[in-house]
């Protein structure tokens, strides 16, 4: 029997008229890495949002370690998001900005911070400010966040945008080494190299409705 770390059973989200989401089901087995593709405008990351509590589903029923999102908790704990560019305070640095957000959880101490950015190929003792960084270390110090507080699932769209080539070959290896830890997650991505190199299924979402490929 499969072991899901996401069940995600006849999900539907309607704006008005627009069906962002189209009777969608999916199990997603823990340990693995779920690969999630389609254009712009799919539903991929409003299935994401979905997902972790950031926007409610109109029916259907989510669960999320074994708790119905929307009912038996508003946001599933354990869970590390990149959904959209990360957003930063500009005048602090990278490790002043993980900072900051660790103080909202207190569960992590300054050292696992510090060992998170380093995953991602960034030096935790610099002083740059985040507002002078480039897409891609940004990017990076997204992914660090995701990851510090030891997530048991990760929600990642597209985690590579703006890094650079060496920079994502770190990144793959990184996600790799995260599943092999036991780690969950979700991988929208336009680039079929990711998809095919990282993902263990891979399903793809087109005008809100998801099939397995």
């Amino acid at each position: 029997m499969k072991d899901n770390a996401i069940q995600v059973a006849n999900v539907s989200k309607v704006f008005k008229e627009t069906v962002a989401l189209d009777r969608v089901s999916a199990d997603f087995e823990r340990h693995k890495i779920h690969g999630l593709v389609g254009r712009n405008g799919s539903g991929k990351t409003m299935l994401l949002k979905c997902i972790c509590g950031f926007t409610p589903i109109t029916s259907g029923e989510i669960i999320v370690n074994g708790k119905r999102v929307g009912k038996d908790v508003d946001v599933p704990s354990g869970i590390g998001i990149i959904i959209e560019t990360p957003g930063f305070l500009p005048n602090y640095s990278g490790y002043k900005n993980l900072k900051f957000l660790a103080e909202i959880n207190k569960i992590i101490s300054k050292n696992e911070i510090k060992a998170a950015i380093r995953r991602v190929g960034l030096d935790p003792a610099s002083t740059k400010r985040v507002g002078r960084y480039s897409l891609g270390m940004r990017q990076r110090l997204g992914i660090a966040q995701a990851i510090m507080e030891r997530p048991s699932i990760l929600l990642l769209d597209e985690p590579m945008n703006g890094i650079d080539k060496h920079g994502v070959d770190d990144i793959r290896q990184l996600l790799v080494q995260l599943r092999d830890e036991g780690i969950t997650m979700i991988l929208a991505s336009h680039n079929a190299e990711d998809i095919e190199r990282l993902c263990d299924t891979v399903y793809e979402m087109d005008q809100g409705k998801l099939q397995s490929r």
